[in-house]
């Protein structure tokens, strides 16, 4: 089942956004991700935030700022297991265009992101990292 986030998932979401940060950026140390744990706190219970909850557990999670995807975290035993298309899937029910900056290192996450239709409109430097990152747009395809 997807959700609106409620107040009471923030420590599970959170849980979540670190482990997977860790996982997928090995390339990025773990002292950012750390360093950026109390700002993401913050931030997220104002942000509009889809949660994949099965068997009353968060499974996954994913941001949204207007139209673009600020992230999608899935718990490592749910990963591979439909988790994060549901959120997508949910996210372009609600938006007609979305976007995301993905890191090209993350390749599990720009495989993901190119199967679910999304295609590169540029790329830069996350100026945070020093990291490559490109820009997905998804637009979906007129009648």
């Amino acid at each position: 089942m997807i959700r609106p986030f409620q107040p009471a998932d923030l420590d599970a979401v959170m849980s979540l956004w670190l482990e997977g940060n860790l996982d997928a950026h090995p390339f990025i140390p773990c002292a950012y991700w750390e360093g950026n744990l109390s700002a993401v706190r913050g931030l997220l219970p104002q942000a509009e935030v889809l949660v994949a909850v099965q068997s009353g557990q968060i499974q996954g999670f994913l941001g949204l700022d207007g139209d673009d995807i600020a992230g999608i975290f899935v718990a490592r035993a749910a990963r591979s297991a439909g988790v994060g298309s549901a959120l997508l899937g949910e996210a372009k029910r609600r938006r007609s265009t979305l976007r995301l900056h993905v890191y090209r290192k993350n390749q599990r996450a720009l495989a993901f992101y190119l199967r679910e239709g999304f295609r590169t409109e540029s790329t830069g430097t996350d100026p945070a990292t020093g990291e490559e990152e490109l820009c997905l747009a998804w637009l979906p395809k007129a009648p």
